[in-house]
Protein backbone atom coordinates (compact mmCIF):
# COMPACT_ATOMS: atom_id res chain seq x y z
CA UNK A 1 0.00 0.00 0.00
CA UNK A 2 1.35 3.42 -0.94
CA UNK A 3 1.62 5.74 2.02
CA UNK A 4 0.85 9.40 1.38
CA UNK A 5 4.05 11.43 1.25
CA UNK A 6 4.86 14.80 2.67
CA UNK A 7 5.43 16.52 -0.68
CA UNK A 8 2.04 17.88 -1.76
CA UNK A 9 0.95 18.21 -5.38
CA UNK A 10 2.62 21.22 -6.94
CA UNK A 11 3.17 22.98 -10.26
CA UNK A 12 0.14 23.69 -12.40
CA UNK A 13 1.01 27.34 -12.95
CA UNK A 14 -0.59 27.44 -16.40
CA UNK A 15 -4.03 27.01 -14.81
CA UNK A 16 -3.55 30.03 -12.57
CA UNK A 17 -5.28 33.16 -13.80
CA UNK A 18 -2.41 35.21 -12.34
CA UNK A 19 0.05 33.33 -14.57
CA UNK A 20 -2.16 33.60 -17.66
CA UNK A 21 -2.49 37.34 -17.12
CA UNK A 22 1.26 37.70 -16.53
CA UNK A 23 1.89 35.85 -19.78
CA UNK A 24 -0.43 38.24 -21.66
CA UNK A 25 1.39 41.17 -20.03
CA UNK A 26 4.72 39.75 -21.18
CA UNK A 27 3.43 39.27 -24.75
CA UNK A 28 2.01 42.80 -24.86
CA UNK A 29 5.15 44.31 -23.34
CA UNK A 30 7.44 42.52 -25.78
CA UNK A 31 5.43 43.82 -28.75
CA UNK A 32 5.04 47.29 -27.19
CA UNK A 33 8.80 47.61 -26.71
CA UNK A 34 9.54 46.35 -30.24
CA UNK A 35 7.06 48.75 -31.83
CA UNK A 36 7.19 51.90 -29.72
CA UNK A 37 10.55 52.24 -27.97
CA UNK A 38 13.73 53.39 -29.67
CA UNK A 39 16.47 50.91 -30.43
CA UNK A 40 19.12 51.20 -27.73
CA UNK A 41 16.66 52.56 -25.15
CA UNK A 42 17.64 50.83 -21.88
CA UNK A 43 14.02 50.98 -20.75
CA UNK A 44 13.17 48.53 -23.52
CA UNK A 45 15.24 45.71 -22.01
CA UNK A 46 14.20 46.58 -18.46
CA UNK A 47 10.50 46.46 -19.31
CA UNK A 48 10.78 43.14 -21.12
CA UNK A 49 12.80 41.69 -18.22
CA UNK A 50 10.31 42.95 -15.61
CA UNK A 51 7.43 41.41 -17.59
CA UNK A 52 9.36 38.16 -17.97
CA UNK A 53 10.24 38.12 -14.28
CA UNK A 54 6.57 38.51 -13.35
CA UNK A 55 5.62 35.50 -15.44
CA UNK A 56 8.60 33.28 -14.69
CA UNK A 57 8.52 33.79 -10.93
CA UNK A 58 4.91 32.63 -10.77
CA UNK A 59 5.89 29.45 -12.63
CA UNK A 60 8.96 28.89 -10.46
CA UNK A 61 7.02 29.60 -7.26
CA UNK A 62 4.37 27.03 -8.17
CA UNK A 63 7.03 24.43 -8.84
CA UNK A 64 8.87 25.22 -5.60
CA UNK A 65 5.64 24.97 -3.59
CA UNK A 66 6.02 21.22 -3.18
CA UNK A 67 9.15 21.49 -1.09
CA UNK A 68 9.21 25.08 0.19
CA UNK A 69 6.28 27.28 1.09
CA UNK A 70 8.81 29.96 2.03
CA UNK A 71 10.30 29.88 -1.49
CA UNK A 72 6.83 29.90 -3.06
CA UNK A 73 5.86 32.98 -1.05
CA UNK A 74 9.13 34.68 -1.91
CA UNK A 75 8.85 34.00 -5.64
CA UNK A 76 5.21 35.09 -5.86
CA UNK A 77 6.30 38.25 -4.01
CA UNK A 78 9.09 38.78 -6.56
CA UNK A 79 6.56 38.33 -9.39
CA UNK A 80 4.35 40.97 -7.75
CA UNK A 81 7.30 43.36 -7.33
CA UNK A 82 8.39 42.87 -10.95
CA UNK A 83 4.93 43.72 -12.24
CA UNK A 84 4.88 46.80 -10.00
CA UNK A 85 8.17 47.90 -11.58
CA UNK A 86 6.67 47.35 -15.03
CA UNK A 87 3.58 49.33 -14.06
CA UNK A 88 5.80 52.25 -13.11
CA UNK A 89 7.58 52.05 -16.48
CA UNK A 90 4.26 52.22 -18.35
CA UNK A 91 3.08 55.13 -16.20
CA UNK A 92 6.40 56.90 -16.84
CA UNK A 93 5.97 56.30 -20.58
CA UNK A 94 2.60 58.06 -20.52
CA UNK A 95 3.70 60.88 -18.20
CA UNK A 96 6.90 61.96 -19.97
CA UNK A 97 5.16 61.95 -23.34
CA UNK A 98 2.17 63.91 -22.03
CA UNK A 99 -0.22 61.06 -22.83
CA UNK A 100 -3.29 60.60 -20.67
CA UNK A 101 -3.78 57.65 -18.40
CA UNK A 102 -7.21 56.10 -18.76
CA UNK A 103 -9.62 56.59 -15.92
CA UNK A 104 -10.47 53.18 -14.47
CA UNK A 105 -14.10 53.64 -15.54
CA UNK A 106 -13.36 54.89 -19.06
CA UNK A 107 -14.92 52.87 -21.90
CA UNK A 108 -11.46 51.70 -23.00
CA UNK A 109 -10.46 50.52 -19.51
CA UNK A 110 -13.83 48.84 -19.07
CA UNK A 111 -13.33 46.96 -22.36
CA UNK A 112 -9.93 45.68 -21.21
CA UNK A 113 -11.33 44.77 -17.81
CA UNK A 114 -14.22 42.92 -19.44
CA UNK A 115 -11.82 40.86 -21.56
CA UNK A 116 -9.86 40.14 -18.39
CA UNK A 117 -12.84 38.28 -16.99
CA UNK A 118 -12.58 35.57 -19.65
CA UNK A 119 -11.67 32.10 -18.34
CA UNK A 120 -8.73 31.55 -20.69
CA UNK A 121 -6.28 34.42 -21.01
CA UNK A 122 -3.79 34.78 -23.88
CA UNK A 123 -2.48 37.48 -26.17
CA UNK A 124 -4.74 36.41 -29.03
CA UNK A 125 -7.73 37.52 -26.97
CA UNK A 126 -6.35 41.07 -27.01
CA UNK A 127 -4.72 41.19 -30.45
CA UNK A 128 -7.65 42.72 -32.34
CA UNK A 129 -8.14 45.27 -29.56
CA UNK A 130 -4.50 46.42 -29.77
CA UNK A 131 -3.26 46.04 -33.32
CA UNK A 132 -3.22 49.28 -35.27
CA UNK A 133 -3.61 51.35 -32.09
CA UNK A 134 -1.24 54.07 -30.89
CA UNK A 135 1.42 53.53 -28.23
CA UNK A 136 -0.64 55.22 -25.49
CA UNK A 137 -3.46 52.73 -26.10
CA UNK A 138 -1.09 49.77 -25.69
CA UNK A 139 0.43 51.31 -22.55
CA UNK A 140 -2.97 51.96 -20.99
CA UNK A 141 -4.20 48.45 -21.81
CA UNK A 142 -1.06 47.01 -20.22
CA UNK A 143 -1.63 49.16 -17.12
CA UNK A 144 -5.16 47.76 -16.77
CA UNK A 145 -3.88 44.19 -17.08
CA UNK A 146 -1.06 44.78 -14.60
CA UNK A 147 -3.57 46.08 -12.06
CA UNK A 148 -5.62 42.91 -12.57
CA UNK A 149 -2.56 40.66 -12.25
CA UNK A 150 -1.38 42.51 -9.14
CA UNK A 151 -4.79 42.11 -7.55
CA UNK A 152 -4.69 38.36 -8.26
CA UNK A 153 -1.15 38.05 -6.91
CA UNK A 154 -2.13 39.93 -3.74
CA UNK A 155 -4.98 37.44 -3.27
CA UNK A 156 -2.62 34.55 -3.98
CA UNK A 157 -0.12 35.82 -1.40
CA UNK A 158 -2.87 36.11 1.23
CA UNK A 159 -4.06 32.56 0.46
CA UNK A 160 -0.49 31.24 0.68
CA UNK A 161 -0.08 32.96 4.02
CA UNK A 162 -3.25 31.31 5.33
CA UNK A 163 -2.20 27.93 3.94
CA UNK A 164 1.12 28.22 5.73
CA UNK A 165 -0.56 29.15 8.99
CA UNK A 166 -2.93 26.17 8.69
CA UNK A 167 -0.63 23.53 7.22
CA UNK A 168 2.87 24.67 8.09
CA UNK A 169 5.94 24.20 5.98
CA UNK A 170 8.04 21.34 4.71
CA UNK A 171 9.77 20.57 8.05
CA UNK A 172 6.44 20.30 9.82
CA UNK A 173 5.03 18.00 7.11
CA UNK A 174 8.17 15.87 7.23
CA UNK A 175 8.00 15.53 11.02
CA UNK A 176 4.30 14.68 10.89
CA UNK A 177 4.82 12.06 8.15
CA UNK A 178 7.73 10.50 10.04
CA UNK A 179 5.70 10.41 13.24
CA UNK A 180 2.84 8.68 11.43
CA UNK A 181 5.18 6.04 9.99
CA UNK A 182 6.68 5.39 13.43
CA UNK A 183 3.22 5.06 14.97
CA UNK A 184 2.06 2.63 12.25
CA UNK A 185 5.25 0.59 12.64
CA UNK A 186 4.78 0.34 16.41
CA UNK A 187 1.12 -0.62 15.91
CA UNK A 188 2.12 -3.34 13.46
CA UNK A 189 4.69 -4.73 15.92
CA UNK A 190 2.14 -4.80 18.75
CA UNK A 191 -0.42 -6.59 16.68
CA UNK A 192 2.09 -9.25 15.61
CA UNK A 193 2.91 -10.14 19.24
Amino acid sequence: MNEPGFIPPHGGHRQLLSYQKAEVIYDITFRFCQNFLERGDRTKDQMVQAARSGKQNIAEGCQASGTSKEMELKLIGVARASLEELLTDYLDFLRVRDFSKWDKDSPEAMAVRQMGREKEQNFESYRSMLEGKASFYWANAAICLIHQANYLLDQQLRALEQDFLQEGGMRERMAKARSQVRWKTSQARRSSL
